[in-house]
């Protein structure tokens, strides 16, 4: 498989694979975002977790700016939305994908 198919494997899993766990808690509690805070940070570990993706993301972004100004990428909005409506786990195969298309126009 190449870079370019990597890439799209990773976009579909950072979206599957998150996707399978917050989809059934949203049909069970809906659009709760006290609950969700509460129940991310209600132990060590998912707070741990929720943190990390936190400043993991706010890294993204940073790269995301500096590295698609560089490169000339056009519509860096894009993997921003998808981070911030997914994840890092979308957000940052997208952007690579993204960067190895610009790159090889």
């Amino acid at each position: 498989m190449n870079q370019k198919y990597t890439y799209i494997a990773l976009c579909v899993l950072g979206i599957a694979l998150p996707m399978s766990q917050f989809i059934p808690w949203l049909l069970a509690h809906g659009l709760d975002a006290s609950l969700f805070i509460s129940e991310l940070f209600s132990t060590s570990i998912g707070g741990f977790f929720g943190l990390d993706v936190m400043v993991s993301a706010l890294a993204l972004f940073t790269f995301i700016y500096y590295d698609g100004k560089k490169y000339s990428i056009r519509n860096l909005w894009v993997p921003v939305i998808a981070t911030l409506s997914i994840g890092v786990s979308l957000g940052l195969p997208l952007y690579l994908y993204m960067r190895y298309e610009n790159n090889n126009r």
